[in-house]
């Protein structure tokens, strides 16, 4: 009954180790597009108010 656990262990660890991986890779693309998204429109309002503007031109 050991080696039943040990080999269900070792067949959901790959797998498992996958999921991981491709998470944390997912986590930090998401957050890097929100910071960048955060500092393009703090950057956009400094801009529109040195022109005196409150929203964008259309």
């Amino acid at each position: 009954m050991d080696d039943f656990w040990a080999n269900a262990i070792w067949s959901l660890a790959p797998t498992v180790l996958i999921g991981l991986l491709f998470w944390f890779i997912m986590r930090a693309i998401l957050r890097a597009d929100r910071t960048e998204r955060d500092a393009y429109a703090r950057i956009e309002a400094e801009e529109r108010a040195k022109l005196g503007r409150e929203r964008p031109a259309s």
